[in-house]
């Protein structure tokens, strides 16, 4: 066990990150914390950490991210990792609005906040917005960018919908079933979804079936393929 600043401790085998921020007297936030909290992050980003108010100067190696914005929740000063509203108030006002609104979705998702909670903070404008937007329906961030990107076209769009015993990640319309493959979706569960789009086509769907890889790397492929289904009328009953 070793002294690493004056009332912390630490042992041998202690997260290396952790330990810095104790350190360093800052609090590991942003998408930082959401990634520890489990919530889905589209792509790998460096070190987000907050400097506590009263801190005159903060030493961290320069490719970590350092938040100054005072906290919306009063944060324990012996926490080395930030809470949950403190963390979706930064992630909105720090990162691009699909990404931040992918998070704010896995949160809600995962039930480790409701937006009924969330609307009693004084949250700042960006994060407000996001309220607005986010539900909790979406079981992966694929979901919520496919979501996103296709506001624009103003059709009825049910994610997680029920139909014919199981659900579907996304129903454009009445009769346009999206499905969406992360990029572990593999053995028994896929054999069950492609026997499941079968029995939908013979009920009259039009089913399209995309990956990661499409979503993240080829949207615009992605998007024209929809834009020719709504043409030609497939998500009409």
């Amino acid at each position: 066990m070793r002294s690493i600043r004056r009332g912390w401790v630490a042992l041998p085998d202690a997260d290396p990150v952790t330990v810095g921020a104790a350190t360093r007297g800052v609090v590991i936030t942003c998408v930082s914390a959401a990634e520890r909290m489990g919530l889905w992050m589209p792509e790998a980003s460096p070190l987000h950490v907050a400097a506590r108010p009263n801190a005159a100067r903060v030493r961290v190696p320069s490719q970590v991210v350092i938040h100054w914005a005072r906290p919306v929740v009063p944060r324990d000063p012996e926490t080395t990792v930030d809470e949950i509203v403190n963390t979706l108030s930064l992630v909105a006002q720090c990162q691009p609005r699909e990404i931040a609104l992918v998070i704010w979705e896995s949160a809600l998702n995962k039930r480790l906040i409701d937006r009924r909670l969330l609307s009693g903070f004084e949250l700042p404008h960006p994060a407000r917005e996001l309220l607005e937007l986010a539900t909790p329906f979406s079981d992966s961030g694929l979901e919520t960018i496919f979501v996103t990107r296709l506001r624009w076209l103003d059709v009825p769009m049910v994610p997680q919908a029920w139909l014919h015993g199981h659900r579907i990640d996304l129903l454009i319309g009445e009769r346009l079933v999206i499905q969406i493959d992360g990029a572990t979706h593999v053995g028994a569960q896929w054999t069950t979804d492609i026997e499941h789009d079968a029995q939908l086509m013979l009920r009259g769907y039009t089913v399209l079936r995309f990956g990661y890889e499409q979503i993240m790397a080829r949207w615009p492929e992605v998007q024209a393929i929809i834009m020719d289904a709504v043409a030609q009328g497939k998500h009409l009953g």
